[in-house]
């Protein structure tokens, strides 16, 4: 927090300004009258003259909106576009070990002259239930092994070359109440982006990658 305490006074023929900050007092003198004024501007987030250190509460973006977000170590910019999800039982041989797959294709882009890294394959993405759970991506040996034909450009690496974009998956072994929940992407800067998901399949290639993970 900082304040700024300004007085101004006139008295016999003898203005006096005050400028009071961190206990500095600066005096002017001039013109005439009595006359006072107090004039207070106050700056501050919280009150206990600390700023917060983290970054501020980011709204949920609507599925399907891309956001410019951080690469890995805070280098380079990758625009990360949550397209499709669905609700599977099984995945190929794999079946979920609390009843559901939530598998998520994302669009990783990369608009400058070096690549990107994104932070996929550091734990970047997580779902959080309708109940305020936080589940990690691949949180079950089946979760992990998802990886879609079709939707694994680049042998799912998470470094995007110069000039192009990829898709992928990020899948979570959830109950059936978990469904409908928010899909949270931390960046290399270590801020979180979110998007609802919907609750039922979705995007534009829904059924292609439901029929991939048949």
């Amino acid at each position: 927090m900082f304040q700024w305490l300004a007085l101004l006074a006139w008295r016999s023929n003898h203005l006096l300004i005050c400028v009071v900050s961190g206990g500095i007092m600066l005096h002017v003198a001039r013109a005439s009258v009595l006359v006072a004024i107090c004039m207070t501007l106050v700056a501050c987030s919280d009150g206990d003259g600390k700023s917060d250190p983290h970054p501020s509460p980011r709204i949920a973006l609507k599925f399907g909106q891309t956001a410019d977000t951080a690469g890995a170590d805070g280098t380079g910019t990758a625009q990360i576009t949550p397209e499709a999800v669905v609700y599977v039982d099984k995945a190929g041989a794999d079946a979920p070990e609390h009843g559901l797959f939530a598998v998520v294709t994302f669009r990783a882009g990369n608009r400058a002259k070096e690549s990107v890294t994104t932070t996929a394959a550091q734990g970047g993405f997580r779902w959080r239930t309708p109940g305020g759970k936080t589940i990690k991506a691949g949180n079950s040996e089946g979760a992990g092994s998802i990886a879609p034909i079709g939707f694994n450009d680049g042998g799912g690496e998470p470094a995007v070359r110069a000039n192009t974009s990829q898709v992928n998956t990020v899948a979570f072994d959830i109950t059936s109440v978990e469904k409908g929940g928010t899909l949270v992407y931390v960046d290399g800067d270590g801020v979180a982006f979110r998007w609802k998901v919907p609750s039922t399949n979705s995007g534009p290639t829904a059924n292609a990658l439901k029929s991939a993970l048949n």
